[in-house]
């Protein structure tokens, strides 16, 4: 049977924002620094590139057996998770080449499913009912903070000279993050819920609930696009007199709405019932902004298309998790994980085609344009679905 909790415990949600945050950093290292980090390091591009693509590809095979795993063994799969995240940035450390660079972002990779799954398991495990929402939204928007701090590192540290440093200062953080997690659950004692583990397949019951498949399809949408935006945003406005360093100010500044709407949207619209509504909006705003960028691409139009975008669009993930956090209390690892790999494949397919686009800059706008709208309808569908869900018991 389920406890009642009697108080939120709300130092085990920062110890994992904080290792959260640092999952995003070791990811994104390198992604303002990629001509310098390739030319120190004697490698092309391309292989630069690869430090972060490791990330979401591992992230789609490893997200339901992470997320197994923390519905098995919630603490101690989220424990080793914050452990291999601050072990691969320990290991860039060892010898100044690409080698250990890789080795070092393999081992986080791993780490990610174990520690981003578990976004919706800390909450319900440690947060009263009416505190979730809340949680989820933090824990998604210090995800969200690892980049800006990322892309704030890659601008202190520009020379091929400096990067040791930077990876310095990502080792120290991942440390810190993670000791301080693992005091936080220490000091936590027994889970704040005592929830059942799934008498059946974990992946049978998220899988099996209609909602949450839906729920998989519509994220593949928004993380496509996004995903999309921050890896061709340069290139694709490059020709419209936009520089690489006004781009990189651009996405600072997406990320930094997106943190800051991820925060604050999630909780209002939660409070007002309007899950279905804002999902729209973003979808739509989304796709106005892609083809205002198609027809009057610049630096005005980028600054304010790409940063509506973030604001907009990065609050659905904590909506969409908050969702998934009241509808499969059981297997809300796996459930997550589901949520996660759909998010990173579509960024994987709508960043290839968009690629494929990059020397087609008003096709590749378009294309953006369009796959928001056919979300739309889903969206839109999801409003008698999340009725139901709130007459529900929260477990």
């Amino acid at each position: 049977m389920a406890r009642v909790v009697t108080g939120s415990r709300w130092a085990a949600i920062v110890g994992y924002s904080l290792v959260g945050a640092a999952t995003q950093l070791v990811w994104l290292n390198f992604a303002g620094v990629t001509t310098v980090a390739a030319a120190h390091y004697g490698v092309s591009e391309s292989a630069i590139g690869w430090l972060a693509q490791v990330f979401p590809l591992l992230y789609v095979l490893l997200a339901i057996p992470c997320g197994l795993i923390l519905d098995r063994w919630f603490r101690s799969g989220l424990i080793v998770g914050a452990v291999l995240t601050a072990l691969g940035a320990c290991l860039r450390l060892i010898g100044d080449d690409f080698g250990w660079l890789l080795a070092g972002q393999i081992v986080a990779s791993i780490a990610q499913p174990l520690v981003l799954n578990a976004v919706t398991g800390i909450t319900g495990r440690y947060l009263k009912v009416e505190d979730r929402p809340t949680g989820i939204a933090v824990g998604t928007a210090s995800i969200f903070a690892g980049m800006v701090i990322a892309f704030s590192l890659d601008a202190v540290f520009t020379t091929g000279d400096s990067l040791s440093t930077m990876l310095a200062v990502t080792a120290i953080f991942c440390v810190v993050a993670a000791l301080v997690l693992i005091v936080a659950l220490r000091n936590q004692g027994a889970y704040a819920v005592d929830r059942q583990r799934p008498d059946r397949g974990a992946l049978k019951i998220a899988w099996g609930d209609p909602l949450i498949r839906r729920l998989c399809v519509l994220a593949i949408f928004p993380f496509g696009v996004f995903v999309a935006m921050t890896t061709f945003a340069q290139a694709l406005l490059e020709p419209a007199g936009v520089s690489g360093g006004t781009a990189s100010t651009i996405l600072l500044v997406t990320v930094v709405a997106g943190v800051l709407g991820s925060a604050i949207i999630p909780i209002i619209v939660v409070r007002r019932r309007a899950e279905s509504a804002l999902l729209v909006v973003s979808l739509t705003a989304t796709s106005i902004a892609c083809a205002v960028l198609a027809l009057a691409p610049g630096v005005l139009t980028g600054f304010v298309a790409i940063t509506v975008i973030g604001l907009l669009l990065l609050p659905a993930l904590p909506i969409v998790l908050e969702l998934v956090e009241r509808r499969t209390g059981e297997a809300e690892g796996t459930a997550a994980g589901l949520i996660w790999m759909a998010g990173n494949l579509g960024g994987l397919l709508v960043a290839t085609v968009v690629g494929l686009l990059v020397d087609y800059p008003t096709a590749a706008f378009l294309v953006m344009a369009v796959i928001p709208l056919i979300a739309v309808p889903g969206a839109r569908a999801l409003r008698g679905p999340v009725d139901e869900l709130r007459q529900l018991p929260q477990p």
